[in-house]
């Protein structure tokens, strides 16, 4: 059966390009439904299944997280930020010839790899300084308190003890 190009497939693949942040298939869903309240969710994911399988988006799979969709579909890598789980590209040389450098692929025939690198993003970044801004770390409350014992000590081993 021959896949035909419907109005609703390409509704889906134009918004994937159009979000261009690695949306789920529920954020396309909804900028979809925003416009067109007569498209189904059932229709959304069906169609991305078929645009990813199609190789007109690439569908990017997250351990513990839903699968991500994006429009440049060269081989390429991502990373995921473990903070607010957004997913970005990763500027770095797809190596291709990685699935050759396998020594025991444990009875498995490679045919491609993905890559997802874990992190915490700029954003994040700056949010957790602000947020720890003026706030002593457990690490600075140890060390100050390590610092007012050694003190102490050293104060009662100069001073003689009153009697």
């Amino acid at each position: 059966m021959k896949n035909r190009n419907t109005l609703q497939r390409r509704l889906v693949l134009e918004t994937v390009r159009r979000m261009r942040n690695h949306p789920t298939a529920e954020e396309i869903y909804l900028a979809i439904a925003a416009e067109n309240p007569l498209i189904s969710k059932a229709t959304v994911y069906r169609n991305l299944k078929l645009l990813s399988e199609q190789g007109e988006s690439l569908r990017i799979p997250i351990p513990d997280g839903a699968d991500r969709f994006d429009f440049h579909v060269a081989p390429h890598y991502h990373i995921k930020c473990r903070v607010c789980s957004q997913v970005f590209d990763v500027d770095m040389p797809y190596q291709g010839n990685l699935c050759d450098q396998v020594t025991d692929a444990q009875g498995f025939q490679i045919e491609s790899h993905q890559i997802l690198f874990i992190g915490v993003c700029p954003d994040c970044q700056k949010k957790e300084k602000e947020q720890t801004k003026g706030r002593i770390s457990i690490k600075e409350k140890l060390a100050e308190k390590k610092a007012v014992i050694e003190q102490r000590d050293k104060a009662e081993r100069i001073l003689p003890e009153k009697e």
